[in-house]
Order: C-alpha cells, then structure tokens, then sequence
C-alpha cells in the first residue's frame, strides 16, 4: 500500500478531501475515456468512488457530531435552569444551538 493510501486511512474523513478525490477520480476517468486507456478509466471510477465514501462518511460524522452537541447542550440548559445556573443554562442553549446547525449542515439530501 502506497504511503498516501496509508495516510489517508489513518485520518479523520473530510468533506473537502472526499469532494477533491471524487472530481479528479472524475476527470482521470474522462482522460481514461477519451483516449481509450481502460486503466485510466477505472483508475478514476475508484478514486471517484472512494471521493464520494469519504465525503459520506465526513458528513454522517458531523451530523452525529451535531446531535451530540444538541442533546449535551439540552441536558446542561435544563440542569442550568433547574439549579438555577443561569451561566450553565446560556452555555447550554448555546451548545444546543451550535449542534442544531452542525446537524442541520450535514444532513443527507
């Protein structure tokens, strides 16, 4: 295994690293077609495959990563506003907030 294969696999998924990898897989494929190199072709299906898994993956991770934040946050606002902690309960509704736009970013089309 190559040491940028190795590399990739030992990193966290990216959206911007699976969007890069799915339009160059892409475009090799075309350069592949267009010149009837089946080896290109296929190389490019690949890398265009594996692009699109990385972005899933970067986007099913962040989705989680939201309604983490959101379920903390709505745990730590009604701790907050039970104890009487008004500092808690602001931190808290921020978090909630914080985690309903991360979700609501990565939510499957």
């Amino acid at each position: 295994m190559s040491d940028n294969q190795n590399q990739t696999q030992n990193q966290e998924p990216s959206k911007l690293s699976g969007q890069f990898h799915s339009v160059k897989g892409s475009a090799v494929e075309a350069i592949g077609d267009a010149t009837s190199a089946s080896s290109w072709s296929q190389s490019g299906k690949e890398e265009h495959s594996r692009g699109e898994g990385e972005y899933k993956a970067a986007q099913a991770k962040g989705y989680v990563e939201g309604m983490t934040d959101r379920v903390g946050g709505y745990k730590d606002s009604v701790f907050g506003a039970v104890s009487g902690d008004r500092d808690q309960q602001l931190a808290g509704n921020a978090r909630n907030e914080k985690g309903q736009a991360q979700k609501e970013l990565n939510e499957p089309q």
